[in-house]
Formats: structure tokens, sequence, C-alpha cells
């Protein structure tokens, strides 16, 4: 007697978990997938070759900025 209200317990929830949450966690995980597939924007890649430029230019800074320390604190590197 007890094992079948314990087996008619987990059976409710299995059955409200299959029809209600299942279907809607399968659909949200394939659409995101298809998301992943597609690459990327128009939008994403313009913003990413901006982002590209800028962190070159932003390299560039710094190696003038580490020559010009070079040159007028040569120990500026150990002091870190």
């Amino acid at each position: 007697m007890m094992d079948s209200d314990v087996i008619g317990f987990m059976v409710v929830p299995l059955i409200l978990f299959m029809i209600f949450v299942a279907p809607i966690w399968l659909i949200l995980h394939y659409r995101s997938k298809k998301q992943v597939s597609q690459g990327l924007t128009a939008e994403e890649h313009t913003t990413l070759r901006e982002l590209t430029v800028k962190a070159d230019v932003m390299a560039d800074r710094i190696q003038t900025l580490e020559a010009i320390l070079d040159e007028e604190a040569p120990d500026w590197r150990r002091k870190a």
C-alpha cells in the first residue's frame, strides 16, 4: 500500500513536467542553438570591427607610453 502511494506521488509531478516544462525547455534550447549557429549579425560585425580598431589604437598608445617611460624612467618596470 505504501509503495503505490509513493509511486502515485512521483507520477503526478513527472507527468506535469513532461506536459508543460519539457516542451518549453526543448523549444528554448533549440532556439538558442539556432541563434548560436547563425553567427554574428551585421550590427555585431560592425561593433566587432569598431572594437578591433579601438584595440589597435590602444595598443599603439600603450607602446608609445612604454617607450616614453623607458626613456624617462628606465627602471619603471621593476617598481610594479
